[in-house]
């Protein structure tokens, strides 16, 4: 990977990390955390329509993948690329590994979260 692509991820990051934190502080959390639920569709949505339209990464669309893709989209939310990956699985035909990626994830995800909270503690 160039130095150069790297510097398009970074940079793409970076916007999509500060659009998260606007998001948050535009929607706070009530009874659901609206901010986090808005980013994680929103960045779905986004990635799903950069795949259909760049297609797969190739060199001539490299450039968009590290801006928007990997970095837009990943500074956002990494929850956009869990949601294609799955997507993938079940156009490949495998439903089965969709479903254990979404189950695996998310209670990985949220024992690791409290793990790390009761290490705080």
């Amino acid at each position: 990977m160039s130095p150069g692509l790297l510097l398009y991820v970074a940079l793409g990051g970076a916007f999509g990390s500060v659009a998260r934190v606007a998001m948050a502080w535009l929607l706070p959390a009530a009874r659901l955390p609206w901010g986090t639920i808005v980013v994680n569709v929103a960045g779905s949505l986004l990635i799903g329509y950069l795949m259909g339209r760049l297609g797969g990464l190739a060199p001539e669309n490299a450039r968009w993948h590290g801006l928007l893709v990997a970095g837009f989209c990943g500074g956002f939310t990494t929850f956009s690329t869990f949601s294609w990956q799955t997507l993938e699985a079940f156009q490949r035909g495998q439903p089965w590994s969709a479903a254990a990626n979404v189950l695996g994830s998310v209670v990985a995800c949220l024992a690791a979260t409290w793990f790390g909270w009761r290490l705080a503690r």
